[in-house]
């Protein structure tokens, strides 16, 4: 039997949730999305604790940081991963968006999740750009 020892030269995604998001089919899709977007992806799954978002983005070094949120928590959870992210020189330019149902009294404010560090706000039902236009655009190695 042969091993194929060939290294995935594909650009690598890491694909989150907030804490207290337990939601995993969206989590699911995105994966799929991104890896027909030609990305090799890392899914932490749902309930993802901050410390671990952060050590593993700097353990892997992604080219692209995905969170994702369903529960109407992810601005604010949002807002306190990403902040955590930047703060670490080694992240300080790799895209991070946010996307889904991000508040829980309708939508989110998308200028404070840009200001805080997040490149790119996907709201759940917002008009604007779409999600694998951002990647194609912003991570020219991808596809």
């Amino acid at each position: 039997m042969k091993l194929n020892n060939t290294i995935d030269e594909r650009p690598c995604a890491l694909l989150t949730s907030v804490a207290s998001d337990s939601h995993t089919w969206n989590l699911v899709y995105l994966q799929l999305v991104l890896e027909e977007l030609g990305f090799r992806v890392t899914n932490l799954g749902a309930c993802t604790p901050d410390e671990l978002i952060v050590d593993e983005s700097l353990s892997m070094e992604p080219e692209l940081i995905v969170v994702s949120s369903v529960n109407g928590h992810g601005r604010a959870e949002g807002i306190r991963v990403v902040r955590q992210l930047r703060s670490c020189p080694e992240l300080a330019v790799t895209p991070i968006v946010i996307g889904g149902k991000l508040g829980i009294c309708g939508a989110a404010d998308a200028t404070s999740l840009r200001d805080a560090g997040f490149d790119a706000v996907f709201e759940d039902g917002a008009a604007g750009h779409s999600f694998p236009s951002f990647v194609r655009s912003s991570c020219a190695r991808a596809a």
